[in-house]
């Protein structure tokens, strides 16, 4: 009788070691998920907005060819991602951004028109910052 004790001490920390530890592996896997779905939405978010200005740089978004309207379609589905993933100041860069390229001319040489495309790409850079950050908060 004096033997089960030690036995059933034993069985039980081994029973919370085994515990703490699935619960510990599961964590760091939603850990591991999050981040990622991040990551593939920024880098969506990203991508879409350089094709888009890189787009406007010839036409105006209003044209409306095929090329725009795939590439504003890719812009949305990864703001909708970043919007279930990712924290408010994230969320408030992209709709920042993507409100900028909706409303970006094309530069056609104009002065006003290439400071304004610059602003754009420099709020392109704190989204791509803010995002980093984000990923490696996760």
């Amino acid at each position: 009788m004096g033997n089960i004790l030690p036995v059933a001490v034993g069985a039980a920390i081994g029973l919370i070691g085994a515990v703490f530890g699935a619960w510990f592996t599961a964590r760091r896997q939603d850990r591991m998920w999050l981040r990622e779905q991040k990551l593939k939405a920024g880098i969506g978010f990203n991508t879409a907005v350089v094709q888009l200005l890189d787009y406007l740089k010839e036409t105006q978004l209003s044209d409306d060819g095929p090329g725009a309207n795939e590439l504003a379609n890719r812009l949305q589905e990864a703001r909708s991602a970043l919007y279930l993933l990712c924290s408010d100041d994230t969320v408030d860069l992209a709709d920042a951004l993507a409100r900028r390229v909706w409303s970006t001319r094309p530069t056609d040489g104009r002065d006003d028109r290439r400071a304004e495309f610059r602003e754009t790409l420099d709020l392109l850079r704190r989204f791509t910052r803010q995002v980093r950050q984000e990923i490696a908060g996760s």
